[in-house]
């Protein structure tokens, strides 16, 4: 059925429509059954992936009291803040892949990769640190980073008028696999099926979706004979002000980002709240994200990419601060619905606002592997950082600063949202490098 996805463009010699591969690279279909399976399967890769990362709060909650108890919360961080890392550094070479015409090539492999290191994880052994850190923290992480960036460049192949909408939509997939991964393994977890097959089980849902996707992805266009190597592309985006400011937002923001995402379930059941409760406070944040995530493609039809990023980002510094008064019930879901809002809007735009400040769609893979391998930094140093400074009744201790009640991570927080502002300035201004 790819016929859907052609359009009617003929020679002077014939009447034939032009294959795939012959369509001008100006020419973008904006939709048909190719198109949207695309879409879809980038949906669910998202979904098996990021979204997995994203439910890492579970684990930190069970191997902290249950499962790994010989270490504490701050070096069970490290494997969730590797994992995050690791999903961000390898867009470094899965960008370059991408633009160099590999992208069916990531999307198996690294799917294979993903299914061997959860089913790997359900061998680990009770507190056996390394044997966990080994397969969840660098063999599924890496799988992720692999998977990220072309699942979601490849839908710049097809769209261009609905190509944000259509790019929130795929990153939405990780919200939503973060609202059933936490359901799912904490009635497994914690349940009578136990650890091993527990993970396993998710690993095969895993496994069954993965395969889906690696069918329904396919590239439109062949290899680009215009990409460009990695250093012209680095050089580019060092005279790019706008992109400079907005790779500064994304890496210094997820300083902060991943505390609520690591850390509520954890928080929840320290302060006294019901078991039950706690288990689901992961999941009401990432309802909400979900939510954020779908209708952030709406609002950017409106108020634009960098305006959305913008405001997102404020609220997300904002409710960050409001970490320090959680204690009750009530803060915990006010909070996690509040922020899973805010962040599922950050998350859906990390690619459509790179995708604004890369004119040239030949060397968008390289400029997403760049700015996330910057972006993992932020997030292999927060979680740790955050554990490390909780107290023993699990709460945020204090910086010695003129703020009484400031935490390194919301400042973080805070200096990236005026990365992103400054950002906006720059575009508006009309100084953002285009060749």
């Amino acid at each position: 059925m790819s016929h859907i996805d052609l359009p009617v463009i003929t020679t002077g010699d014939s009447k034939k429509p032009l294959s795939s591969e012959e369509c001008p690279s100006d020419y973008f279909p904006d939709g048909g059954f190719r198109a949207w399976a695309t879409a879809f399967g980038g949906f669910l890769v998202q979904f098996c992936t990021y979204g997995y990362t994203m439910s890492f709060g579970v684990y930190q909650d069970f191997y902290a009291r249950t499962y790994i108890t010989n270490q504490s919360p701050s070096t069970i961080a490290w494997i969730g803040s590797v994992n995050a890392f690791l999903f961000e550094i390898c867009g470094l070479i899965s960008g370059q892949l991408y633009d160099r015409g590999y992208c069916r090539q990531l999307v198996i492999g690294a799917s294979l990769l993903q299914v061997i290191s959860l089913f790997m994880l359900s061998l680990a052994k009770p507190d056996q640190y390394y044997q966990v850190f080994l397969s969840q923290g660098i063999g599924s992480g890496c799988a992720a980073g692999l998977l990220y960036i072309p699942t979601m460049a490849v839908v710049s192949q097809y769209f261009r008028k609905r190509r944000e909408l259509v790019m929130t939509f795929v990153a939405s997939g990780a919200c939503l696999g973060a609202v059933v991964h936490p359901i799912m393994l904490n009635n497994t977890l914690n349940g009578r099926i136990g650890f091993a097959n527990g993970v396993r089980a998710s690993a095969a849902l895993i496994s069954g979706l993965l395969f889906i996707a690696c069918f329904l992805i396919k590239p439109r266009f062949p290899p680009s004979k215009a990409s460009t190597t990695f250093l012209a592309t680095a050089k580019k985006c060092a005279h790019d002000p706008a992109y400079i400011f907005g790779t500064a937002g994304l890496t210094i923001f997820a300083i902060g980002f991943y505390y609520p995402l690591f850390y509520l379930q954890l928080d929840s059941t320290m302060h006294g709240l019901s078991k039950t409760f706690s288990f689901y406070s992961l999941v009401i944040m990432n309802t909400s994200s979900f939510v954020g995530q779908l209708t952030s493609g709406f609002l950017v039809e409106y108020f634009g990419v960098p305006g959305v990023m913008t405001v997102s980002t404020f609220t997300g510094t904002v409710l960050l601060f409001s970490l320090i008064g959680l204690r009750t019930l009530a803060s915990v879901v006010v909070i996690g619905i509040l922020y899973g809002y805010s962040a599922g809007i950050f998350q859906a735009l990390w690619a459509p606002v790179l995708a604004v400040l890369s004119p040239d769609q030949s060397d968008l893979g390289a400029r997403m592997g760049i700015s996330y391998a910057f972006m993992a930094l932020g997030g292999l140093i927060g979680p740790p950082i955050s554990g490390a400074l909780l107290t023993g009744d699990y709460i945020c201790m204090y910086c010695i600063l003129p703020m009484n009640n400031a935490h390194p991570i919301q400042i973080m927080g805070a200096i990236g949202c005026s990365c992103f502002i400054a950002m906006q300035i720059v575009l508006r201004r009309g100084d953002h490098v285009s060749q």
